[in-house]
Formats: C-alpha cells, sequence, structure tokens
C-alpha cells in the first residue's frame, strides 16, 4: 500500500487548523464560560454564605431583643405589682382620711350641736330668770331691775375694801378720762344720780363719769379707770344654774352617751 504523503500532510494540516480554530473558538469560550460560571457559582456561594452568617446574625438579635423584651416585660410587670399595690395602700389610707375626717365632722357638728341648745338653754333660762326677777322686783317692791342693780352695786362701791379703794382711787386721780360705767342696759337719770353719788361718797366728788351701754353684760354694771375695774353682775348668781344644766345635759343626752360608749 502506498502513502499518500501528500494526503496525510494536508489531512494533518487540516487537524491542526481545526484544533487550532477549535482551541480558540470553542475551547476558549467554553473554558472562560465555564470559569464564568465557576465564579458566578463560588459568587453565589459566597453571597449565599453571606446570606446565612447574615441570617444567623439577625437570628442572634432577634434572641437577644427576645429575652431583653422578657426581662423588661417581666420588670415591667413587676413594676406594675408594686405600683397597683402601692395605689391601693394609697386609696385605703385615703379612705382612712377622709373616713376619720368625716368622723371627726361628725363629732363637731355633735359638739357644735350641744353647745348651741346649752347656750340656748342659757339664754333662755337667763331671760326667764331676768323676767321673773323684774316682774317679783315691781310686784313686791315697786321698783324696776335696772333700778336694784343701780342700788346694789351703788351699795358694792361704798362697802369696798381699802386695798381696791386706794387702787381704784389712785387711777381715778391719774386718769385724764371720764371713768367710765358700762351696763347691760340703759341707765335712766335716776340710776345715774345714785351711782354719781356713791362714786363720790367713796372717792371723792368731782369725778366725772361716762355711761356706756353693754349688752353683752349679764344684768351688771362695772366702773373703769386707768385699767383698773370693779364689777358686779347677777350672772355670778347664775353660774351654779348653768353648771346644774350643763351636767342635766350632759346625762341625758343619748348620742353622748353612745359617743363616749362606743369604740375609737
Amino acid at each position: 500500500m502506498l502513502i499518500d504523503w501528500f494526503t496525510v500532510v494536508a489531512q494533518t494540516l487540516n487537524f491542526l487548523i481545526l484544533v487550532w480554530v477549535m482551541k480558540r473558538y470553542l475551547y476558549q469560550p467554553v473554558l472562560r464560560a465555564i470559569d464564568a460560571r465557576e465564579k458566578r457559582i463560588a459568587a453565589q456561594i459566597a453571597d449565599a454564605d453571606s446570606r446565612e452568617a447574615a441570617a444567623v446574625r439577625e437570628k442572634e438579635e432577634f434572641q437577644r431583643k427576645n429575652a431583653e423584651f422578657d426581662q423588661q416585660r417581666a420588670g415591667m410587670l413587676d413594676k406594675a405589682a408594686e405600683d397597683a399595690k402601692a395605689e391601693r395602700r394609697r386609696l385605703i389610707e385615703e379612705a382612712r382620711q377622709a373616713a376619720d375626717a368625716l368622723s371627726v365632722r361628725r363629732d363637731e357638728l355633735l359638739r357644735s350641736e350641744a353647745k348651741n341648745l346649752h347656750d340656748s338653754i342659757v339664754r333662755r333660762t337667763q331671760e326667764e330668770v331676768f323676767a321673773i326677777a323684774r316682774k317679783t322686783l315691781m310686784d313686791l317692791a315697786g321698783v324696776s331691775l335696772e333700778t336694784r342693780v343701780a342700788e346694789v352695786f351703788a351699795s358694792r362701791l361704798r362697802a369696798m375694801d381699802d386695798a381696791v379703794r386706794g387702787s381704784l382711787a389712785k387711777a381715778l386721780k391719774n386718769s385724764a378720762e371720764p371713768a367710765l360705767i358700762r351696763s347691760a342696759f340703759e341707765l335712766p337719770p335716776v340710776q345715774r344720780g345714785i351711782l354719781q353719788q356713791a362714786v363720790n361718797e367713796a372717792f371723792t366728788d368731782g369725778i366725772p363719769l361716762k355711761f356706756e351701754t353693754a349688752p353683752g353684760m349679764v344684768s351688771g354694771i362695772e366702773l373703769r379707770a386707768g385699767g383698773q375695774k370693779v364689777a358686779w353682775s347677777i350672772a355670778g348668781y347664775l353660774d351654779s344654774l348653768e353648771r346644774g344644766v350643763g351636767e342635766l345635759l350632759a346625762n341625758a343626752t343619748p348620742a353622748g352617751k353612745a359617743d363616749e360608749a362606743s369604740p375609737a
């Protein structure tokens, strides 16, 4: 068999050209494509790793925040419970104080009502006693209560002990103002004359007197001069009556006994 060297050389040249063409236009692009794909896959794997790491970090952050939230929630629940207890104690204390204030107010009202009743009874008793005294004096002696009071006070001025007389005389002498005679009622001219005469006899003539009405006095008369005072009134005779009425009211008031018996 004869070898056709031209054919062999031509085929070898064609093979080399084919290899070069395949390497240049097929193998290199395939390699580049494979490299690009490998790089892309590597990038995707790296991105996936990065995403996984980020997911892990987010999970850990979520768990951390969840733990912090649980702690905060527990703290808030504890604080809410403490606040609720404190508010309960405050409301109970306010209710107790309100009850105590109401009790004190009730006691004050009861005492005020009792005092008003006592004062009303005392005033009514005084009015009745004065009315009876006036009527008795008018019926028995033909004189008014005011006249008799002025006469009694004049007698008291004349019967003063030396110490009181000396002190009042000194005050009358050193006073630049007229001596003041205060009475619970308007003194008629006759009673004023009686008192002027009593002052003259007890001290000395020429002592000027100024008369003044003081409704708050209990049917009495007083003489004032230079800070000194001598007085007489029916009020002293009513003290025992007032004390007796007060004791009677205290013993006969069911509310007062109930308050005393009730526990504090």
